[in-house]
């Protein structure tokens, strides 16, 4: 794991980087000098080579031989090619079309237009693959697809992670239905990997479009992509041409995809090995929780009766529901990420529903507590009026829950736990989150948490509004801040539909039982995380510390039990209720 720190920086996760324009991206020629097709210099080529063949002062990204990228990524002499040397496949007896496949394996020294096998980065054996634009642009036919869904079965076989570097033009023309026929093909090989509880992972570069796009390119468990990729199915000509309408800026490029949740983020050249070597090795099948690499197992399963009893400190003298309420709203109480940051050694964040946007109100990825991986979800509320409007004011929209749903789902695949952090005042109500499907994407959630096979622990650092906060709260246990509270809808809204005067809400939140005090007796939850005084960033660590060690405690008592007894145990708390 110690690889994993060149991965995870606390402040260097995936993130947006700005559009680039929609010029072709340069190719690398021969000779010591190269012109950059994009900002038209003329450059020192070992100065291209050295920088990960990109631009050196404009930043664009040469397309790259399949050779020079598995060079860049893999051990030196481990790459162990596989299903070379294929017959050319004709099925539409397309005239000349065996001539000019000869002619390209010629120019290109390839075969096909994808060179896959077996490797080993920083000794972890894995199956990578990179598609080659030079190769007809990297257009699939049969044995393009062939290849690809032989390693990848070949894959499930031994039990071998996946990484595909596509570049492609699409389904190709000279093949008819044949070709068309690979897309399908490709993507039931991935899913049988899938079930194997193996990992896949693409890399988008430029250009990924048509018919690969809608197969195998889009069908990773986590799925990247260089800057200022090209990456769609209809290219932007044919849209443009279609529609009759002038594309935005940015249109399609990979930073546009992060923002619409159709991919996890962007990663540049020169952290690619070191990335897929993290992902690689944190997605390894996780070892007990007992072993946490940093404290003794006695020390983990050590708890006081006070935290047994769910007790809690109110420095002398009893705090009100009202005054609560006013605590868990303020603003400089720490927000979801400030938990996951203090708390994780490290936190990778990934991105999107794979629909239709980013909600910002939703943040989540893979975190490594005591060098254990779990999946990290969090509602977040923002510190100023810019974050709040990126946030939503921590108000989650539909692909917000879908997102969560998504990485869930993941965590589940790959056996890891899921923690949640939630602080909302409820999910989004609009015009734009009822379109859709706010409603089915809250019960969605509820229904597939019900039966996730990992354990689930969810924990209310502020407010825990209505079904908002309870689409990240079917949980095998729920914990709340002592200053938390969990309510069926706001004081405000309690006291406006019952009482017909919102201003009663003081009120309102006394006979509501919304503390983690009155919601601790009423076994709503299982834990209060005391707060001597309120939660703030000055005594983050201290909570942080505290909020760690029960955490591993939870995932103790939870390794004794099997998949089925995880998911039966939810089912029966909610039972209960």
């Amino acid at each position: 794991m110690a690889r994993l720190k060149e991965l995870f920086k606390k402040s260097n996760y995936i993130t947006l980087s700005g559009t680039r324009e929609e010029s072709s991206s340069p190719t690398v020629p021969e000779g010591l000098w190269m012109k950059c097709p994009k900002c038209k210099e003329v450059i020192y080529k070992e100065d291209v080579v050295k920088n990960h063949y990109v631009c050196p002062k404009c930043q664009g990204y040469f397309r790259m031989k399949a050779k020079t990228r598995i060079k860049m990524i893999v051990d030196k002499g481990t790459f162990e090619e596989w299903f070379a040397g294929m017959p050319v496949s004709n099925p539409l007896d397309y005239p000349d079309y065996e001539e000019k496949i000869a002619q390209v394996q010629e120019k290109t020294h390839l075969d096909e237009a994808v060179r896959i096998g077996k490797a080993k980065i920083e000794g972890e054996s894995v199956v990578i693959g990179v598609c080659d634009a030079r190769f007809l642009m990297g257009s699939m036919g049969y044995v393009v697809g062939e290849k690809i869904t032989s390693s990848i079965e070949r894959a499930t076989e031994e039990k071998l992670p996946v990484i595909l570097y596509c570049c492609s033009g699409g389904a190709r023309m000279q093949e008819g239905m044949v070709s068309l026929m690979q897309m399908a093909k490709t993507s039931a090989a991935i899913k049988r990997h899938s079930l194997a509880g193996l990992l896949y992972l693409p890399v988008l570069t430029d250009p990924t479009t048509g018919g690969v796009t809608a197969s195998f390119a889009m069908l990773g468990d986590i799925i990247l992509a260089e800057p200022g990729a090209l990456i769609g199915f209809a290219g932007p000509r044919v849209i443009q041409q279609t529609i009759g309408q002038k594309l935005p800026e940015g249109f399609q490029r990979a930073e546009f995809l992060v923002e619409h949740g159709i991919i996890d983020g962007i990663v540049t050249r020169e952290k690619q090995k070191s990335t897929l070597l993290g992902l690689v090795r944190l997605h390894k099948r996780n070892r007990s929780y007992t072993q946490f690499s940093r404290t003794p197992l006695s020390e983990i399963q050590e708890k006081s009766s006070e935290k047994k009893q769910g007790k809690h400190r109110d420095g002398g003298k009893e705090i009100g529901a009202w005054e609560r309420v006013q605590i868990a709203r303020d603003a400089g109480r720490p927000s979801s990420l400030d938990y996951i940051h203090a708390v994780f050694d490290e936190f990778l964040e990934l991105h999107g529903d794979r629909a239709f946007r980013d909600d910002g109100a939703i943040v989540g990825g893979l975190g490594l507590l005591d060098g254990q991986p779990v999946t990290v979800i969090g509602v977040q509320k923002g510190k100023n009026t810019k974050d709040n409007i990126r946030c939503n004011f921590g108000m989650p929209s539909p692909e917000g829950y879908r997102k969560a749903l998504r990485l869930m789902k993941q965590a589940e695949k790959f056996n890891r736990p899921v923690i949640n952090f939630i602080d909302t005042p409820g999910a989004f109500c609009g015009i734009e989150a009822e379109e859709r499907g706010q409603g089915e994407a809250i019960a969605r959630n509820l229904m597939e948490m019900s039966d996730l096979k990992v354990p689930v622990l969810s924990i209310v650092i502020g407010e825990g509004g209505s079904g908002g906060a309870l689409a990240l709260a079917v949980a095998n246990e729920v914990w709340m801040m002592e200053n938390a509270t969990y309510s069926i809808l706001s004081p405000e809204g309690f006291a406006s539909i019952l009482w017909k005067d919102s201003k009663m809400a003081p009120e309102a939140s006394e006979v509501m039982k919304i503390t983690a005090s009155d919601l601790y007796h009423l076994r709503i939850i299982e834990r209060i995380i005391t707060e001597p005084v309120p939660a703030s960033l000055d005594n983050l660590g201290e909570i942080a510390e505290e909020l760690k060690k029960e955490m591993k405690s939870f995932l103790c008592r939870m390794d004794k039990k099997n998949p089925e007894e995880i998911a039966a145990l939810r089912y029966e708390r909610f039972r209960r209720m």
